[in-house]
């Protein structure tokens, strides 16, 4: 059981900004300047709260685009930041994922992200009318090792509309395999 001073302080912590604001309208009462003065500062406080995130975002984009495939259990060790934040930002990332040329995908409980060369190599691909088996035999030197992540990616895309029909099925593809 937490002592009743940290649950005091919790509680202050989820609500400074309201108490900030009671505070300023008070102090705007008795002193106009002196209010002003709080407010500015505390806005340009708030303000710089957000600069570290803003570094991170850029730091882990950067940081992403060097790899084909990589998970985030890997992210977090190579940029020896949490886990739970990695898998934030990553969530955040995905959410917005409609027109960017990389993929990222939830995939047996963890983010993985897939670099622009790895997308456009397996739409090319797929476009051919390529099996699963044979997708995964095509996409091995981008690290895809798993008919899950085949079937994961090509859902993904279907979903983002960034997925287009293929040029020949499957089934056509492998008869003219066959009478040649």
């Amino acid at each position: 059981m937490p002592k009743k001073y940290v649950v005091f302080f919790k509680t202050i912590g989820r609500s400074w900004f309201l108490i900030l604001v009671l505070i300023i309208v008070i102090l705007a009462i008795f002193n106009l300047i002196a209010a002003i003065w709080l407010a500015g500062i505390t806005l340009v406080l708030f303000l710089f709260s957000y600069v570290p995130r803003v570094f991170f975002k850029n730091k882990l984009s950067r940081f992403l685009s060097k790899y084909d495939k990589i998970e985030d259990d890997s992210i977090a060790k190579n940029l020896r930041k949490p886990v739970s934040k990695i898998r934030e930002e990553m969530f955040e990332l995905s959410k917005n994922q409609g027109k960017k040329k990389w993929l990222i995908v939830f995939l047996n409980k963890q983010y993985i992200y897939y670099h622009q060369k790895t997308i456009e190599t397996f739409k090319e691909v797929y476009g051919k009318g390529f099996s699963e088996k044979e997708l995964l035999d095509k996409l091995k030197d981008y690290k895809i090792t798993t008919r899950s992540e085949i079937k994961c990616i090509t859902d993904s895309l279907v979903k983002l509309e960034r997925l287009s029909h293929r040029e020949t099925s499957v089934k056509d593809r492998r008869e003219q395999q066959r009478f040649t």
